[in-house]
């Protein structure tokens, strides 16, 4: 693999210094999820004043690159600018960036600014040089909460996508499957009676053989890539005084789906053990993965780009076409206080996308 010339690599370097700069103005500007109307203002200026036309849908902002040619594939970069809430352990101001030697602290700044910013240059980078694909970038709203207005209202605005790159810390390797997410409401129902004389069902001790099975199930089929699907009762509620027998017993279950089963799939499974009422609250975060063979993946490969399986939750749930997650930044610092980001990764992660991306050959996407 070729290396970077000298004039790349002193134009990459321009590009994390601006990386670094707009990090520290997305620090500064608060976007917890569903309030994320300010940075997404501060990133369509940042766009608009590099000459690209900006489509804002709701809080999330789209822009492609200035040549476009329907016969090529369509590459999208995506990461979020939502964060979660601050804490009251921060030992700084979390909208404050701070920079202590090779540290940038500040609330988003590993998950995800970082990755943002250096996915932002990138898009600025590759657009700039011929392609055989189309670019398009998007700032994402509401990933952190999952919500419905992210990335699932602009699906239909973006049009047809071959492959997306989405931009979370990993260290800059590659992840090539993630585990989906299913919440689930369980509601057991007996009937009440006195405590004292023992009468009535009680809807407790039969939520007791409900979790058990919960705790105790192996899914047949276990992935490769991501093993096992899980699942761990997480919150439980019964009963209104202590001498009455409850006759209704709820409790919730975190289930995190492998890619050998769809979402509807899992449910049904449950439901055909589970004696109770069984509700999943969505059944659209699902797991994702990508062919070994992709060229993506070839490209990592030749790079020595390490290739893993992530364990947590990414906008990739919402994706029906191939995608990757990668970025600089380390998963084990997001949602902590005192988050933070080292500067040089800024630079690792911009030349870590010019590398992987510039001049790669993206196959056109089929929908199954």
């Amino acid at each position: 693999m070729k290396t970077l010339t000298h004039t790349q690599q002193q134009t990459i370097e321009k590009h994390a210094e601006e990386a670094l700069e707009l990090l520290k103005k997305l620090i500064s500007t608060p976007s917890y999820s569903g309030e994320e109307d300010q940075t997404a203002a501060l990133l369509a200026s940042d766009l608009n004043q590099k000459g690209f036309e900006v489509e804002r849908i709701q809080n999330n902002v789209i822009a492609r690159s200035k040549e476009w040619n329907d016969d090529l594939p369509t590459l999208l970069l995506n990461s979020h600018h939502d964060t979660v809430r601050a804490t009251d352990n921060w030992l700084t101001n979390p909208f404050e960036p701070v920079i202590k030697g090779e540290q940038l602290f500040g609330l988003g700044s590993n998950d995800a600014g970082a990755p943002l910013v250096s996915l932002l240059q990138s898009f600025y980078l590759l657009q700039a040089e011929q392609q055989n694909y189309n670019l398009v970038f998007l700032a994402s709203a509401e990933e952190e909460t999952s919500g419905k207005r992210g990335v699932p209202i602009t699906l239909d605005a973006l049009g047809k996508i071959d492959l997306a790159v989405v931009g979370e810390p990993t260290q800059m390797e590659m992840a090539t499957s993630e585990r989906g997410l299913i919440v689930l409401d369980v509601t057991m129902f007996g009937e009440s009676g006195h405590a004292a004389r023992g009468e009535g069902i009680n809807a407790l001790y039969k939520a007791v053989d409900a979790i058990q099975w919960f705790r105790s199930y192996s899914f047949d089929q276990v992935s490769e890539l991501l093993g096992p699907v899980s699942m761990n009762v997480t919150k439980i509620e019964a009963g209104t005084q202590h001498n009455v027998v409850p006759d209704k017993c709820s409790f919730v279950v975190d289930v995190r789906p492998n890619d050998c089963y769809t979402n509807a799939e899992i449910v049904r499974i449950i439901q055909e053990h589970v004696e109770g009422e069984v509700v999943p609250r969505s059944l659209h975060l699902n797991s994702s993965g990508i062919s070994s063979t992709h060229a993506i993946v070839e490209k990592a490969r030749e790079l020595g780009v390490a290739t893993v399986s992530s364990k947590t939750m990414s906008d990739q749930a919402h994706m029906p076409f191939p995608s990757v997650k990668m970025g600089p930044g380390d998963t084990h610092r997001s949602h902590t206080p005192n988050e933070f980001i080292y500067i040089h990764e800024l630079l690792g992660g911009i030349q870590g996308y010019y590398r992987m991306l510039n001049g790669l050959k993206i196959p056109h996407w089929n929908q199954p």
